[in-house]
Parts: C-alpha cells; sequence; structure tokens
C-alpha cells in the first residue's frame, strides 16, 4: 500500500457511531466501513437498527449493533465497556446521535429545551468521558463531534438546538484541550444542507426553502450524504494525527458568504 492511501486506512480499526441507522450519521458511517473500519452502530431503541445491519452488511461492511441511552451514564458505561469485551477497544467515536424540536423560542416549554440540550451536548459529554477513558489508557483515538451551521449561526425556532451546538463546538475544543497530550485528536464536522430523506419534502423545484438554500449555497446545490464520507475518514485516520479542536464545516461555502443580493445573478 502506498504512503497516501496508508494515510487514509483503517483497516483494523473499529468506530462506534451513536444514532448511525441512518441520513448523515450512516453515510459517515459507511465511508469508515469503506476504508476498512468495523462498525459499531448504535440507537436509543431496536427500531431501525435491524434494517440499518441489513444495509451496512448489503455493502459487505462488517457491523455491531448495541441499544443503548447516550444520555444515561449507567447505560452508556455499561454499554462501552461491553462493546470493548464482546467487539474489541473503539478506536474511532462519531458522537452522530441528535434531535431537533422546531418551537419558536417564547412558545418552547422548558422540558422541551432540556432534552435537546441533554441528547446534543450532554450526551456527546457522557460518551466520551467513558469511551475517552479507555482512549486514555491505550494512548490513541480519535473523536470526531458532529456540530452543525447553528454551531456558529441562529435561526428561527431552534433556540434549543443552536445552544447545544454551539456549546458543542466549545465541549470539542475542550475535549481537545484536555486530551491531545495523549495522543487523541478530538475534531468535529459541520453539516450544511443535506439531501436526505428528512429533506425530500421540501427539496422540490418552487418550494421557498428549497429555493432558498440553492440561491443561498455557492455550490448551488444540496449536499449529498456521501459528501460527509471523505471529511469523516480525514479526521478518523492517521491523516489528521496533527490535527485537534478543529470543526471543518462541509457546507458547500455557505459560512463562507454574506450571501447574494436579491439583483444579483
Amino acid at each position: 500500500m502506498d504512503t497516501n492511501k496508508k494515510l487514509f486506512d483503517l483497516t483494523g480499526k473499529r468506530a462506534l457511531i451513536t444514532g448511525g441507522v441512518h441520513g448523515l450519521g450512516m453515510a459517515m458511517a459507511k465511508g469508515l466501513g469503506h476504508a476498512g473500519a468495523e462498525l459499531i452502530v448504535n440507537n436509543y431503541s431496536t427500531d431501525m437498527l435491524q434494517e440499518a445491519k441489513q444495509e451496512y452488511e448489503s455493502e459487505g461492511l462488517k457491523v455491531h449493533t448495541y441499544v443503548f441511552d447516550v444520555t444515561n451514564d449507567e447505560d452508556v458505561k455499561k454499554h462501552i465497556d461491553l462493546i470493548e469485551k464482546e467487539v474489541g477497544p473503539i478506536d474511532i467515536l462519531i458522537n452522530n446521535a441528535g434531535i431537533i424540536k422546531r418551537v419558536p423560542m417564547e412558545d418552547m416549554e422548558s422540558d422541551d429545551y432540556r432534552a435537546v440540550i441533554d441528547v446534543n451536548l450532554v450526551g456527546p459529554f457522557i460518551v466520551s468521558k467513558y469511551v475517552g477513558r479507555k482512549m486514555i489508557a491505550r494512548k490513541a483515538g480519535k473523536i470526531i463531534n458532529i456540530n452543525s451551521m447553528m454551531s456558529e449561526l441562529g435561526r428561527n425556532t431552534v433556540s434549543a438546538y443552536a445552544a447545544s451546538k454551539g456549546g458543542l463546538k466549545m465541549l470539542t475544543k475542550n475535549m481537545a484541550t484536555e486530551w491531545a497530550k495523549h495522543n487523541i485528536q478530538t475534531n468535529g464536522i459541520g453539516p450544511g444542507y443535506f439531501a436526505t430523506s428528512q429533506t425530500a419534502p421540501i427539496r422540490v423545484n418552487g418550494h421557498p426553502f428549497n429555493d432558498f438554500i440553492i440561491q443561498r449555497t455557492p455550490a448551488a446545490r444540496w449536499g449529498n450524504p456521501e459528501d460527509l464520507a471523505g471529511t469523516a475518514v480525514f479526521l478518523a485516520s492517521s491523516a489528521s494525527d496533527f490535527v485537534n479542536g478543529q470543526i471543518i464545516y462541509v457546507d458547500g461555502g455557505i459560512l463562507a458568504t454574506i450571501g447574494k443580493p436579491a439583483n444579483e445573478e
């Protein structure tokens, strides 16, 4: 294997992807799997896990599935210990599990706000803590937190989500600050707007939001889930061994520009 290919080779590595049962999480997990990683996919319930497992295996990928709640300390600790016993050491962690509740801030219930923070910000803290302890003992590891453009920007009805993703950006930086000395690289990926099953109803010509995204994005298109795979592989591989505490935005250039004036072609 030539040097360049070896830099991105994940053969022999094990990757845990929380919430990796569909959409962007699955796309990133597939990217790691096709680069050689053995996959461990989590979901908070058995729903969708079996179907996801079949899809991974249909592409020839080796995958294990585990049900646990990323917001529950005891549940996470028990399952991280179990995974390391049954599958082997976790070399790569992608904190992908997340939720969003679209409610105007003045109408949002505190319990709903806390629920979003709990999954999107407390969850990555808990999972990273228990995986990180084992990585520290082994003096090696890659952690990738899935951020968002809402780590940098606000938007109507997503106060809880934006707060959680802004907090996750700073948690990522602090994890890098504390754990880089243990040869653990902690970085984040901030996806832009992607073509997934969830966005299918609005990705039609003439829909106001579809038109807005096409016009607002310098690349003039929605992202394809596969567009995230390369970034995930880079941050999971030895190619990123001196990259730490960074958020890479895979957004077609949205955050690079203030946008086109209304009278500009």
